[in-house]
């Protein structure tokens, strides 16, 4: 998955930001001033960089700069704030590919960032190994073990689990799930869902009555949190 460094000295935006980026599948660093964040985007080889134009140690401007003359590649998003238009125009010039302004809504961020990352040609291919709890999956071999030990899928159990770890954090509606697992030219019924779900629980969660993983959204559907 990708990797976004976030380089941004207020903890909770950063702690929020890490939550919901993680939630959508990326792998998330970060830095509390701009001399770090530089270190760590020349060193640590991000896919993209959330800037924060005002920084201690460094600005965020000046941060921008050196990157772009390092790896001109790189994409870089800068975070302003309300009224620094001089900050925009600046940061477009010295080469960011976008900028948000604070406050911002995440989703319009999380949109940018994947619009930016898909000019830049990064794909956010989902990963082929996931681990959740004592649960190992690995999607290219179609191997699922629960503390070293194999487990047995059917192939629709196995797709099943194969679209939460794809969608985590995502509320998923029945209708979807036999839509995109099942294929409504199978004419199954959403009580194959819910049955699916129950055996997926019963070989995955630690107490299947007290699920931790796959979560029931009451009157929506179902969300994987891994």
């Amino acid at each position: 998955m990708a990797k976004i460094l976030i380089v941004e000295d207020e903890p909770n935006m950063v702690a929020g930001l890490r939550d919901n980026f993680e939630f959508e599948g990326y792998q998330v660093i970060s830095a509390p001033d701009g001399v770090t964040g530089l270190e760590r985007a020349l060193s640590e080889g991000p896919d993209l960089v959330i800037l924060d134009v005002m920084m201690p140690r460094m600005s965020g401007l000046d941060v921008c700069k050196q990157l772009k003359v390092k790896k001109p590649a790189l994409p870089v998003i800068m975070l302003t704030a309300r009224g620094q238009e001089v900050d925009k125009v600046v940061g477009l010039e010295l080469g960011a590919d976008d900028y948000i302004t604070k406050p911002f809504s995440i989703r319009e961020l999380l949109a940018r960032v994947k619009a930016v990352l898909r000019r830049a040609g990064i794909s956010a291919k989902p990963a082929e190994h996931y681990v959740f709890g004592d649960v190992e999956v690995n999607l290219r071999s179609c191997r699922v073990s629960k503390r070293g030990k194999d487990v047995d899928f059917s192939s629709k159990e196995f797709e099943l689990l194969k679209y939460f770890l794809h969608h985590p954090g995502e509320t998923l509606s029945r209708d979807r799930l036999l839509e995109e697992v099942w294929g409504y030219a199978h004419f199954p019924t959403t009580r194959t869902v819910d049955a699916h779900i129950v055996r997926l629980r019963q070989k995955v969660e630690p107490k299947p009555d007290e699920p931790r993983f796959i979560l029931t959204v009451h009157g929506t559907g179902y969300k994987f949190v891994g």
